[in-house]
């Protein structure tokens, strides 16, 4: 994870950050496959060790990944099964890369999917092409709309816009001249939950590492707080809040799939790698790798039956995404449990990439939505 702490400034660069390599100013487009193999696989164990990737994460916006659920940003439409495919692609060498190519995602998704033009024109493509990097900040507000938490943010509405005080913990993929999509809710008297696009140079917000963890380290994991912050109205996604998260509950849930599929497909290439000198003992052993590649193809099977209806209004439609996102978590601590038997003493070595599978695994089975709130809102979609 980063370490620095950052120190809001008075105004907002009007340059692209020093990071953008200089490829993305030329008409190189690298292949995603090439990136993965020549840019992201050297830096896993840096990244799982608290090194943020920028570049590669720039390097994987010019591929192309954060655009193909975006209609307004991809040639051939909407395919969120193919941003889905991406991040599975991502999150077999790398979940912590591939998570914060959910978080790009999703925070792309946001403004997609609101009818802020300004931010449609001036930030959107920029997201979509990965020069400009951000996450989202949602974790808090789903847990309040579930009823499993107080939100953690409140504003004030002036005649220009709303000041937002508050703290968010653990918040991804942000840096510096980085955006993230945030709710709070408005007191007074027309009391209500917003949705905005915040900046993290903006003055009076401050982000902190405060916590070290056991994996994911590389991630621009942060606390957020907010004093005084002032967003404007042209940086409003949706006000009030309720029918945009409606519209996007459903791709922002089935995006998530990509990092369960992911770690999913690389433990049992961990498997598969060992079967010439350990198979005549393995095989006394569950979730073999046939057993996990049925699984895994029939989990992706239902990921693109899915995709293809994602504006679905309906609560059953919405049951089976959040279905398919428990079914994930689930398999993925069967294929990374899997994945530390079978390699054996080999996979409890410091850096081994059985026990780091074994840590991504663990960290699908509890980003919001966890596997215990997934239970929460199935149950009551049932009811």
């Amino acid at each position: 994870m980063n370490l620095a702490t950052h120190d809001p400034v008075a105004a907002r660069p009007t340059a692209a950050p020093p990071d953008v390599p200089a490829f993305l100013k030329t008409d190189a487009t690298p292949d995603l496959d090439t990136v993965i193999r020549r840019a992201l696989k050297p830096k896993v164990i840096a990244i799982d060790h608290g090194e943020y990737p920028a570049d590669v994460l720039h390097e994987i916006g010019a591929a192309g990944a954060y655009r193909h659920h975006l209609a307004s940003q991809n040639p051939a439409g909407m395919d969120i099964a193919a941003a889905i495919d991406d991040m599975d692609r991502i999150s077999a060498e790398c979940m912590s890369t591939g998570f914060m190519t959910w978080c790009q995602d999703a925070v792309a998704w946001y403004v997609e999917n609101s009818d802020n033009r300004h931010l449609k024109d001036t930030v959107l493509p920029k997201l979509a092409s990965g020069e400009l990097l951000g996450g989202t900040a949602l974790s808090n507000p789903m847990k309040y709309f579930a009823g499993i938490e107080d939100i953690l943010l409140h504003a004030e509405e002036t005649a220009d816009g709303f000041i937002v005080n508050g703290q968010l913990p653990w918040i991804s993929n942000l840096g510096e001249s980085h955006v993230f999509g945030s709710i709070f809710r408005v007191e007074g008297d027309n009391p209500r939950d917003v949705m905005a696009l915040v900046h993290t140079d903006t003055p009076g917000f401050e982000f902190r590492q405060l916590a070290e963890f056991c994996g994911m380290e590389g991630t621009g994991t942060y606390a957020l707080f907010f004093k005084d912050v002032f967003i404007p109205h042209n940086e409003i996604i949706a006000d009030p809040v309720g029918p945009l998260l409606n519209r996007i509950k459903p791709g922002f849930v089935l995006l998530q799939a990509g990092m369960a599929t992911g770690v999913i497909e690389g433990c049992i290439r961990l498997c598969e790698d060992v079967e010439p000198r350990l198979g005549h003992v393995n095989c006394y052993l569950d979730d073999r790798p046939d057993e996990l590649r049925e699984a895994l193809e029939d989990t992706r099977a239902l990921v693109r039956e899915l995709a293809r209806d994602v504006y679905n209004p309906d609560p059953a439609y919405f049951r089976q995404v959040l279905e398919l996102r428990l079914a994930g978590s689930e398999l993925a601590l069967r294929a990374a449990n899997s994945a530390m038997l079978h390699t054996g003493a080999n996979g409890y070595l410091v850096d081994a990439p059985a026990q780091r599978k074994l840590r991504e695994a663990y960290f699908v089975a509890i980003v919001t939505p966890a596997i215990k709130h997934l239970r929460k809102e199935i149950e009551a979609l049932i009811d």
